[in-house]
Parts: structure tokens; C-alpha cells; sequence
């Protein structure tokens, strides 16, 4: 497994060893003593979650507010996303500034999300598997988020606006500027 650095601080794409022959390919998507050792950190992941969804569909930017905090490792088991991360962090260098990359079944690419970052995607296509490991556990009075079409950070989801599922949820979460703690 290789790993790259982003404009963000803390927030990382992975990118595993593909091994493909006649039979199809096969790659570890995770393996903790490597993934610690690409991070210099020990990250201990305690929860898989898997979401199914249809091209236009944009979820998030959601986060878990202290001490719920969530790392998270996402990657796309079938299909393309935009995923979408900003730095929520308030000692940060990177603080407010976000981050895209494509995600893809073909790509094969992960994106590690550390605490303190607002996470999102936009699906690029039908039936998209996307999948992530947490490394804490979901505590719904923890529950936060950032309105996906903010203003302020001007997010291109690659989405046409006639064409954008967003669920009323994410439709009532506040704009940045209200946001900030």
C-alpha cells in the first residue's frame, strides 16, 4: 500500500497493491499493522458501515462532535463518488479549506478522513457501493454537519443541480457560518 499526502493536513489517499491476472485482481484494502505504519499512528477501527446509492445522490458533510469524534478510511466498492472532505479542525494550518478526489471501483483509491473533518460525497454513478471504517462508535446526540451547497465553501459536486438527490436532513443542516463552535 502507497500513500500520498493532500492539501489537508492529517488527511491522506491510499492507494493498495493490485495483484490482477486472468482470474480478476486481488488488492488488501486493509491491513492494520501497514496502515499504522504509513501513518505513523495507531489508529484502532471499530465499525464497518456500507451505504448503496444511485448517481445524483450527495450525502453529507457530516461529522460527530467531541468526544464522538470519528476517524474515518472510505473507499468504493462499485460504482464513483466525489468525496469530499474540509477541515473543521480550529488549530489547524488546513482550517476551513476542503479537499475532493474521485473514489472508484476502478481507481481502487481510499481516503483516510481524520477527527475533526466534515465528510461528504456525491455519487457518480448507479449503484455505487461506498464503504468506510470508523474508528468510533455513532452517537447520534453527537450528530453535526455543514449544509452540502454552502456558500462559503462553494463545493462543485459535480452534479447537475436538476439532478441532485439530497435527503431533507441534509437539506436542514446549517451553513458554515452558523455552524462554528
Amino acid at each position: 500500500m502507497n500513500i500520498q499526502t493532500t492539501k489537508l493536513d492529517g488527511c491522506y489517499i491510499l492507494s493498495p497493491k493490485v495483484f490482477e491476472d486472468n482470474r480478476g485482481y486481488f488488492f488488501e484494502s486493509y491491513h492494520k499493522k501497514t496502515f499504522d505504519d504509513l501513518l505513523k499512528e495507531e489508529v484502532q477501527f471499530i465499525q464497518d458501515n456500507q451505504a448503496l446509492s444511485d448517481y445524483g445522490t450527495i450525502r453529507g458533510l457530516h461529522f460527530q462532535n467531541p468526544p464522538y469524534s470519528q476517524a474515518k478510511l472510505v473507499r468504493v466498492v462499485q460504482g464513483s463518488v466525489l468525496d469530499v472532505v474540509v477541515d473543521l479542525r480550529t488549530n489547524s494550518a488546513t482550517y476551513l479549506n476542503s479537499f475532493s478526489i474521485i473514489l472508484s471501483s476502478k481507481n481502487m483509491l481510499q481516503l483516510y478522513v481524520p477527527k475533526g473533518f466534515a465528510h461528504g460525497y456525491a455519487v457518480l454513478e448507479n449503484r455505487t457501493i461506498f464503504q468506510y471504517k470508523c474508528d468510533a462508535y455513532y452517537h447520534p446526540e453527537a450528530e453535526s454537519g455543514i449544509h452540502p451547497l454552502d456558500p462559503f465553501l462553494a463545493i462543485d459536486w459535480q452534479i447537475p443541480e436538476s439532478e441532485r438527490i439530497i435527503s431533507e436532513k441534509d437539506l436542514r443542516l446549517p451553513f458554515l457560518k452558523t455552524n462554528i463552535h
